[in-house]
């Protein structure tokens, strides 16, 4: 038991640490609000004077013991009396207020603390030094009513007498708005709020940001973590745009993580995909086939995606003709492949998009040609549609020698990544590990997008802007890592 609150309370601490700018950007708007309300109100002042009650008459101790008692059961009645219009109507006539009887109730109270005789009169107002006239107007009026509705004695005189023990004078200083007492009013409850703030996004919070989310979910490793760059859609290819980058880095680790991936059974071939679009799995998998390609391994980087296609146009290559006209037999695969920049890279585009992508890739024509691609060259590797939208991925990564999962932090949620974990697990496909890409951005989309094949306009719009792009690929020379680790080998 103890245990598990340890581990609640650092999940919490956790969360503070991580969302720490929330409870602090909480805590300073509900200090600034507390200041507001603060320094805007009107400051009001309250004046107050105390009456002493007597009961006259009876010089005997026992007399005078039943008018304390008496004076005492009255005590509550007098305070009441103070705000009734038989008092407070005088008092604004003698003042010439611009109030009446009831309004002028509401800036008066009295009390009167158990078992004494004095009676408390407190007036409130903008002015000190009315607040103060109206206290001792009231206590002056309070003593002729009370003489008045009391019994007299036997002999005629005041049955209780009001005396008023100190008169009100105007106070120095406001009695509200309390600046400091809102000020720290403002500062805990802030604090509290934004500590809940803070929580309550983390527990909501379903999106797959870090190595530690995807450890909550599964025992596949996180094989790399690639940082979000906003010239990820015109520069995709950062392997050779940016070698020394932190992306590229990021991919070479990736490469060299790979290595150590079952070391006696390497697969020859890896199926890239993801849970839902947008998650940059077809810019990780091109990367990935260029660090490879780099560290002397011979590659083939085959598009698989026959919804959406990217892999030709992210290169700057002829899309054409390739995979769909190899597998309907109206190609073969030397006529189609085409290699990159004179590099130990071949690209074998996804050619026409056919009206059944899932059926073409499960086909017997599609088994026979990927175990050639694995028998002619180190590794290939397949970018393949999203998992969870359309069956093609799946069927790939029973066919393949190992699926890596990219993870984009700005759309990928938990339950879509365990659902597609689950998915792979159901085919029986070998899951290398996981990427975890586009880590540090914030924003996202719809999730589960169509993902159906786009049309001419949208296509057009695409090719127009990775024209540059591809013209600058075109003629720029490959790079290679000088200090690339040994090649993914079967």
């Amino acid at each position: 038991m103890e245990g598990d609150r340890s581990v609640e309370l650092r999940g919490y601490m956790a969360v503070l640490r991580k969302r720490w700018i929330t409870v602090v950007l909480v805590t300073l708007a509900a200090v600034a609000v507390s200041a507001v309300v603060t320094f805007t109100t009107t400051p009001t002042y309250t004046a107050a004077t105390r009456m002493f009650f007597s009961v006259q008459g009876g010089g005997s101790i026992t007399d005078l013991n039943q008018g304390s008692t008496f004076t005492e059961r009255q005590m509550a009645s007098y305070a009441a009396v103070v705000t009734t219009p038989l008092v407070l109507e005088p008092v604004v006539d003698r003042l010439d207020l611009p109030v009446d009887a009831v309004e002028l109730a509401e800036t008066v109270t009295a009390s009167a603390p158990a078992e004494t005789v004095i009676l408390t009169i407190e007036a409130t107002d903008e002015d000190p030094a009315l607040a103060a006239d109206v206290a001792n107007a009231v206590a002056d009026q309070l003593a002729a009513t009370i003489a008045t509705i009391s019994p007299p004695t036997p002999e005629g005189a005041e049955a209780v007498r009001a005396t008023v023990l100190t008169p009100a004078t105007p106070p120095p200083a406001p009695s509200a708005p309390h600046t400091r007492l809102y000020l720290a009013l403002g500062l805990l409850v802030g604090a509290t709020l934004g500590v809940c703030v803070a929580v309550l996004r983390g527990v909501l919070d379903t999106r797959v940001r870090t190595a530690e989310d995807v450890a909550a979910l599964t025992a596949s490793a996180v094989l790399g973590t690639v940082g979000f760059d906003r010239s990820g859609t015109t520069h995709p290819v950062f392997m050779q745009d940016e070698p020394l980058g932190p992306r590229a880095e990021a991919v070479r680790r990736v490469r060299t993580n790979l290595q150590f991936v079952d070391l006696v059974d390497r697969p020859g071939s890896i199926v890239v995909t993801s849970s839902v679009p947008a998650e940059g799995k077809s810019t990780v998998a091109i990367n990935l086939a260029v660090a490879l390609a780099d560290a002397g391994a011979r590659v083939v980087l085959v598009d698989a995606d026959l919804r959406r296609p990217s892999v030709a146009a992210y290169l700057g290559l002829e899309g054409g003709v390739g995979l769909t006209t190899v597998l309907i037999g109206r190609a073969e695969l030397a006529d189609v492949v085409q290699p990159w920049h004179g590099t130990s890279l071949s690209v074998l585009p996804s050619g026409a998009l056919p009206p059944n992508p899932s059926e073409l890739l499960g086909s017997p024509a599609m088994t026979t040609l990927l175990a050639h691609l694995t028998r002619t060259y180190d590794i290939v590797v397949l970018d393949s549609p999203p998992l969870l939208p359309v069956a093609d991925a799946a069927v790939l990564a029973k066919l393949g020698g190992g699926t890596l999962l990219v993870a984009g932090a700005d759309r990928c949620r938990k339950a879509m990544l365990r659902e597609s974990l689950e998915m792979l697990e159901m085919v029986g496909a070998r899951v290398l590990g996981i990427v975890l890409n586009k880590s540090g951005r914030r924003d996202g989309g719809g999730y589960y997008s169509s993902y159906a094949p786009e049309g001419p306009a949208a296509a057009g719009r695409r090719r127009a802007s990775r024209a540059g792009t591809a013209t600058e690929t075109r003629s720029r020379p490959a790079t290679r890592d000088a200090k690339a680790s040994t090649p993914i080998t079967r």
